[in-house]
């Protein structure tokens, strides 16, 4: 098994991997990015993501796709792992485990001293495997978020407030 960047040329590759993982948890239809989003956002003039691809025997084995993040709390970088897959016939291979083992040393390498991703609720199996590698819950954060038609009102909505 190799573990390497992705490149450009493994856009469309990516895409599937995501495709399938939104598949695997059940959720196909939140899965609206295309190729070319993943083409101009992760590999154009101003990247805001990298990706690990992890091949064995020159065949696609999974995907890591990770951002730099930073806590202000503890003052250093981090990296957060947007989303991690590994093909079925692959799985049980310590893919998975590489891959977030890779993402962390280069994290490690650039400063960075903690390691953040998002669980599926539902996904009892991807909470099991990180609880094993360490990678705890955190009983004291939630994840929230807005998305679509609310948070492009909300970010389009004028500034004029007078904070007084």
């Amino acid at each position: 098994m190799i573990i390497r960047p992705g490149t450009v040329e493994d856009v469309e590759t990516i895409h599937a991997a995501i495709l399938r993982l939104g598949a695997h948890i059940g959720a196909p239809e939140e899965i609206t990015s295309t190729a070319e989003d993943l083409r101009t956002y992760g590999f154009g003039e101003k990247p805001a993501f990298s990706t690990l691809i992890a091949e064995v025997g020159g065949e696609f084995a999974g995907l890591c796709l990770h951002f730099p993040i930073f806590s202000t709390w503890m003052g250093r970088p981090g990296v957060y792992v947007q989303d991690l897959y590994v093909e079925d016939r692959f799985r049980g291979r310590k893919i998975g485990e590489r891959l977030l083992r890779r993402a962390a040393a280069q994290c490690r390498k650039d400063g960075g001293a903690y390691l953040r991703l998002s669980v599926d609720t539902d996904n009892e199996t991807a909470k099991a495997f990180y609880e094993r590698l360490g990678i705890a819950w955190s009983s004291y954060e939630q994840v929230q978020k807005i998305v679509g038609d609310a948070f492009f009102a909300f970010a389009d909505a004028p500034d004029d407030e007078d904070p007084r």
